[in-house]
């Protein structure tokens, strides 16, 4: 990729449609930025947010519309990394808009959500070769819209957005990823169970990115952290939390313990 401004970058990343090339201008992207080819400069405003780029498979339901399988069969297995695996192309979608929606945020936070994307695209990848071998591809299986729809809510706001999308929608793959991971290796799955273990150990240090920029946000805002990450899940999530937490990966991921407490009583 040759100089260039990063929004821009962001955009046609966003906008792709197609898997294999979000995957291949993601990467490209992410190069570019660490060699110091991409800057910030001279980018014309961000548009209003709108659908991001993806293909017209999977057909996307209510989550209450999601067919429920067990992990005994390989379809089952393959619903399973079907699932994740439309999560993580989510989450490809949901860094590069954190880079181009948010303009007035430090070089650090820019790198940080390439990085992001780069892992997201590069575990998107994984499981997208792993649902070939299972005899599927990405597309096969439903989906749900949930993680987006957030995205779109807290599109006028960086802190918003910090606190709800990696702190707790994303946050929750730290608390459900063990439990997938203990179901598979009972299902003889050792190969899906070593990409997950993968994802797992990297997932904690992005939702770490959520709890670092939020705290920035909130400094620049003069609030409380605990405070405004307290009214933010009540004015959203009253009633959509889920427990239990990984308490200890939440910990490393930046959470207080005066937040998890918080969350505790909510899911309650």
């Amino acid at each position: 990729m040759a100089n260039g401004n990063l929004f821009d970058a962001a955009a046609r990343c966003l906008a792709c449609s197609d898997p294999r090339e979000k995957f291949a201008l993601t990467r490209a992207a992410a190069a570019a930025l660490a060699d110091g080819r991409l800057c910030t400069d001279g980018a014309s405003p961000p548009e209003p947010i709108g659908p991001p780029g993806r293909p017209e498979r999977p057909r996307l339901v209510a989550p209450r519309q999601l067919a429920q399988r067990g992990l005994g069969t390989p379809e089952g297995r393959a619903a399973l990394v079907h699932a994740v695996a439309h999560i993580e192309f989510n989450a490809i979608n949901l860094a590069w808009d954190a880079v181009y929606r948010f303009r007035d945020m430090p070089g650090d936070y820019y790198r940080d959500w390439v990085r992001v994307a780069d892992d997201e695209a590069r575990h998107f990848s994984m499981l997208s070769a792993r649902l070939a071998e299972l005899g599927h591809a990405y597309g096969d299986f439903d989906a749900h819209d949930g993680l987006w729809d957030m995205a779109t809510r807290t599109a006028d706001s960086c802190l918003a957005r910090m606190a709800l999308v990696p702190r707790v929608l994303e946050a929750r793959g730290l608390d459900v990823t063990p439990g997938m991971i203990e179901r598979l290796r009972g299902a003889g799955d050792e190969s899906t169970v070593a990409i997950l273990d993968v994802i797992l150990s990297e997932e904690v240090a992005h939702v770490a990115a959520g709890s670092r920029w939020f705290e920035w946000c909130c400094a620049r805002a003069g609030c409380d952290p605990e405070a405004t990450f307290r009214d933010l899940i009540e004015t959203h999530m009253r009633g959509g939390l889920r427990g239990p937490f990984n308490v200890d990966a939440r910990l490393r991921a930046g959470f207080t313990p005066g937040e998890l407490d918080r969350l505790a009583e909510l899911a309650a």
